[in-house]
């Protein structure tokens, strides 16, 4: 059976062509989109309005959000395991099952920046270089890295515990020393200290990401508006830092804002878990 191959396409997005007799397979290895994910967030993290997105739990919800105008999406632990496994968010979906959902989820979608939910990391240091490298190469823009214990509790229930101050900077530093040697990949930096401990603590927490080099600072169930501000309002490294705000529909312990008062208050992003 004769075989012809020929290159169709440009180098950035070659197509290659196989003929075999009259039947004719084409197969595309389409230049990937991740790079230009990351700069488009990085360049809204940039603007002067805050930027919104639901959570996304799997490749058709990324669409529907992508579909629907929002800025970006995040693929939160939460969402992903209600959806795979009808389960609480307690640590229970694995890197490698996290992995596969956003490999669907990015190559559903054509553009939109996604957020993926690597939770604490999946282990010490040199695993939370791995799950930076893997969430980069699935095609997410940005990966959430917590404090948390592991196994982990769902971001506003009770007795959440979290990992001491230096641990929890080490794994920050971890993922920020992964983006440096290639990764490319917007490093969110979560604390979960404000209900574990107090807000003093997370805020504290929050400036030592920001001197570890993260890109975005997010303290998770801040109780009210003057925490939000206290927040946002960090001085010395974490003072030009984009914070990330948490609107849990349905009841948190977060205040429900606008996306406009979220701005005003000084927060860059801000995600919905349950709109979708």
């Amino acid at each position: 059976m004769a075989m012809r191959t020929q290159p169709l396409g440009p180098s950035s997005g070659r197509v290659w062509a196989r003929s075999f007799g009259t039947r004719r397979l084409s197969i595309v290895a389409r230049a990937s989109t991740k790079s230009s994910r990351t700069d488009r967030l990085r360049e809204l993290l940039k603007g002067p309005k805050i930027i919104k997105g639901p959570c996304c739990h799997d490749a058709l919800s990324a669409k529907l959000i992508e579909q629907a105008g929002f800025d970006f999406a995040f693929m939160s632990g939460f969402c992903t395991s209600a959806a795979r496994l009808g389960a609480p968010d307690t640590g229970l979906l694995s890197y490698s099952e996290m992995v596969d959902q956003g490999r669907y989820v990015n190559e559903a979608t054509r553009a939109i920046p996604i957020i993926g939910d690597g939770d604490t990391g999946y282990g010490n240091a040199m695993n939370v270089k791995r799950t930076v490298r893997g969430y980069a190469a699935a095609g997410f823009a940005g990966i959430l890295i917590e404090d948390q214990t592991w196994p982990k509790s769902c971001g506003h229930v009770r007795n959440k515990k979290v990992v001491p101050r230096a641990e929890a900077v080490a794994r920050i530093r971890a993922a920020v020393d992964a983006r440096e040697e290639g990764a490319d990949i917007l490093i969110v930096a979560r604390t979960d200290a404000r209900q574990a401990e107090s807000l003093e603590e997370a805020l504290a927490r929050a400036e030592a990401f920001a001197e570890a080099g993260a890109d975005v600072l997010f303290i998770d169930a801040l109780a009210s508006v003057d925490e939000m501000r206290a927040f946002c309002g960090l001085g010395g490294a974490a003072a030009g830092v984009p914070k990330m705000a948490n609107m849990l529909e349905g009841g948190g312990k977060t205040p429900i804002l606008s996306p406009e008062e979220l701005e005003g208050v000084g927060f860059s992003l801000v995600a919905y878990p349950l709109s979708l």
